[in-house]
Order: C-alpha cells, then sequence, then structure tokens
C-alpha cells in the first residue's frame, strides 16, 4: 500500500465513473477540485473509477476527458485507470481476509431483502436495511458447497470483528479525520464505521468495491485531499475504517455542495441531468457553466 509519489506538493484528485455523460454536478466537483489544486500549490490528477467493466465504456471516458478539457479544467498524465489495478485491490483483500476481518457471503440480493424484511437492525447512512448477518458464520464445508454449486461470494467486512479491533489499536470505536472548511479553516470530525454494519469489500463481479478502490488508490497516488460532494461524507467512516486497517495515513477532505434538479433531488443521470456535451450543443459556452456554479 506504499505510495507510488512521496513529495511535499499536495495531492488532489477527480475521480469519474465513465458510465454516461458528465453534468453540471460533476463539473462543479472538477472545478472545484481543481481550484483547491491550484489554491493550495498542488498537483491535480484525474482517475478513471472504472471497476464496473459491465456498465463503463471507452466513448463515456472520451466524452468525459473532452468535457473536462472544455470548461478549462487541466490534468498530469499518465491517467491511472482502475481496471488496470485489480491485482492491487485482491492484495489489499488478501490482507483483511487473513487478518480474520473478511468473510465470504454467497447470499443473493432476494434473500437478503427476505432476511432484512421486519428487522430491528436499522438502517446504514444510504438508508438500506443493515446486512442481517447471512453467512457469516459459514464453515468450511457449506462454503465448499457454495462454491461447487457454481456460485461466487461477495466479501463482507466482519464490522464487529473490526471495530474491536480498532478499539484495541488506537482505544476508540470511532476515528477521526481532518475536514477542509469552505472558509480554508481545518476542522476535527468523526468517522464511525460501525454504522455500516458488514459491508462489502469485494463484490461478486469484480474483486472490489468502490470503499476498497478508492482507499487503496488514494494511498499509492499519495493523495493529501480528498474533494468530494457531501452526498459522500458519511462514506468517510469505511474509508477512515480501510485506511486504518490498511496503514495509509488519512487524506484531508473536503465535501462541497451537492447541485440538486427542481424536486429536490441530487442531480444525476438516472433523474435526466442534462450533460455538459447536451449543453454545448445548445449554445451554452464554458465560461457561462463556470460563472453558473460561482467559478
Amino acid at each position: 500500500m506504499s505510495a507510488a509519489v512521496n513529495q511535499s506538493r499536495p495531492i488532489f484528485r477527480f475521480a469519474p465513473s465513465p458510465n454516461g455523460y458528465l453534468h453540471l454536478g460533476h463539473a462543479l466537483s472538477a472545478l472545484t477540485c481543481a481550484q483547491m489544486a491550484n489554491t493550495y500549490g498542488g498537483r491535480f490528477l484525474v482517475r478513471i473509477e472504472d471497476i464496473d467493466t459491465g456498465r463503463c465504456r471507452p466513448e463515456c471516458e472520451r466524452a468525459r476527458l473532452e468535457d473536462l478539457a472544455w470548461v478549462g479544467v487541466e490534468w498530469e498524465h499518465p491517467i491511472l485507470r482502475q481496471s488496470d489495478r485489480f491485482d492491487a485491490y485482491r492484495g489489499a483483500a488478501e490482507r483483511l481476509h487473513d487478518a480474520g476481518l473478511l468473510y465470504p457471503c454467497f447470499a443473493s440480493r432476494k434473500e437478503i431483502a427476505q432476511a432484512s424484511h421486519g428487522s430491528k437492525l436499522g438502517l446504514d447512512p444510504d438508508g438500506a436495511a443493515l446486512y442481517p448477518g447471512l453467512h457469516r458464520e459459514l464453515s468450511d464445508r457449506q462454503i465448499e458447497s457454495y462454491r461447487a454449486e457454481g456460485r461466487s461470494p461477495a466479501m463482507r467486512i466482519d464490522m464487529d470483528a473490526a471495530v474491536a479491533r480498532l478499539e484495541t489499536e488506537t482505544g476508540a470505536r470511532t476515528l477521526p479525520f481532518a475536514t477542509l472548511e469552505e472558509d480554508g479553516e481545518i476542522s476535527q470530525r468523526v468517522a464511525d464505521p460501525s454504522r455500516w454494519g458488514d459491508a462489502v469489500i469485494q463484490r461478486k463481479d469484480v474483486p472490489t468495491s468502490y470503499h476498497l478502490s478508492v482507499v487503496v488508490d488514494d494511498a499509492f497516488q499519495g493523495v493529501t485531499h480528498v474533494v468530494r460532494g457531501k452526498d459522500l461524507l458519511a462514506a468517510t467512516d469505511l474509508h477512515r475504517l480501510l485506511q486504518c486497517l490498511l496503514g495509509p495515513g488519512p487524506p484531508a477532505y473536503h465535501h462541497h455542495r451537492v447541485l440538486k434538479d427542481p424536486l429536490g433531488r441530487k442531480l444525476s443521470k438516472s433523474a435526466g441531468a442534462t450533460a455538459l456535451r447536451k449543453l454545448r450543443e445548445d449554445g451554452v459556452t464554458a465560461d457561462e457553466i463556470c460563472q453558473r456554479l460561482g467559478f
């Protein structure tokens, strides 16, 4: 997990997933990150988060990079692509598994939903029912049986074990992290990973998850400042836990405002957010986009 880069300049990154086109929300995040990198004399990287190989498309990656350049964002080369780093994620997951902190879960979404129905476990920060513990205590024979049936497992973190280890090593069940506020001041927040329960660390279809890959890659690239929307603030709970378990020092965080549509929903492709490419085709200039976003 040692960083590939070791120098004193701050390192910022913008990490889009090429499963669609950029919209104003993406532009806000990229411009905020690039502006902060410039303010602090830092480096600005672009990382392509394409672990979802079934949904991510090369044409969307090209379009996203074109749109970033159009609004005036400049970045260093080469670009890191997560699809090239599956071995690194496997290695990190193996470390967690060898430490007794991951276990295989073969349960389907339907089985998990049925087991969660009426559960008193509560909800995770995203509003989903907490994992009800299916397959947490599978025997070796049961695991072999599931594999013989051709079923692939997701690997989940045993949150009770992880938090117990955290408490042993740090004396606390939570983890602090530094937040860079809008006014430039540094404040301290507290990450509480237990809120997520036994979260998926490796998906069934790929040997990682968003949470694992982002922590591994931030460490590898020496990222010192993570700039992203407030909708990802709660994810910092899991990221701080994985940073503690895998060894990299924590970056500072800045969670910026999230753009919403007239119905109060976060701008997203699924909710019909207008793509930057469409705005450009309609005659909107890059300067107008920047002004609309406050830059």
